[in-house]
């Protein structure tokens, strides 16, 4: 009876906890913690929404950490794999992600996570560093300054061509988005982009003898009618 219960208990817990390294374990931590605040700083460099929020960048790097530490584990046993799949499997995110694009940096920070922790922090750095290259691009060619609407209510056909006339001026470059017209008036949202961040022309345009109010917002760069 000794010696089926020997067998059966051959492995014990602190030979299972003497395969553990721990300078490995912090190496691939820091590892994934450097490749999470990369991912994190080219997110908040790229961002071009209204608010940025500083908890997602924390998160990413979080992400980045956990995902390493999880591979960390599952390659040690199969045992572990098995239990491990189950017990995420039941994890649930409640939290809405609104731009397409956290959700890119999310799974690329998931990613980066999984190669570290698996022993390939060249493939993560390279990886990353490639993904990234190509972010940056293609958000720099999508950014000609900084979006903003300007909404327009004017009062006539004349003033709203003296009002479109002054804003080609003094932006770069306008397009009109939208103009509804009614017998109160006209209201003209026009999509521009500024000269160096100066908003001097709206006193001006207020001025302007015809013009109702002009008001002018930033958005995301996204706008739909």
């Amino acid at each position: 009876m000794n010696n089926v219960l020997n067998q059966l208990f051959s492995v014990s817990f602190f030979e299972k906890a003497a395969a553990f390294s721990l300078p490995d374990t912090l190496l691939v931590l820091l590892t994934a913690a450097l490749l999470g605040l990369f991912i994190a700083a080219l997110y908040r460099a790229t961002f071009q929404g209204v608010m940025y929020t500083m908890t997602y960048g924390v998160t990413l790097v979080a992400v980045c950490m956990v995902s390493a530490l999880i591979l960390c584990v599952v390659t040690s046993n199969v045992v572990l794999t098995l239990g491990m799949v189950g017990a995420l499997s039941i994890i649930r995110f409640r939290t809405s992600i609104k731009e397409p694009l956290d959700i890119g940096f999310m799974f690329w920070a998931v990613a980066a996570g999984i190669a570290t922790g698996a022993g390939m922090a060249g493939v993560a750095a390279v990886g990353s560093l490639s993904i990234g290259i190509v972010v940056v691009l293609l958000m720099r060619g999508r950014q000609n300054g900084v979006p903003y609407i300007l909404i327009l209510n004017v009062n006539g056909q004349e003033a709203e061509n003296k009002a479109m006339t002054l804003v080609r001026e003094h932006v770069k470059r306008c397009r009109i988005k939208s103009k509804r017209v009614s017998k109160e008036g006209t209201e003209v949202t026009v999509d521009v982009r500024l000269k160096q961040e100066n908003t001097d022309f709206m006193h001006a345009l207020c001025a302007m003898e015809g013009v109702a109010n002009a008001v002018l917002v930033t958005y995301s760069g996204e706008y739909m009618t």
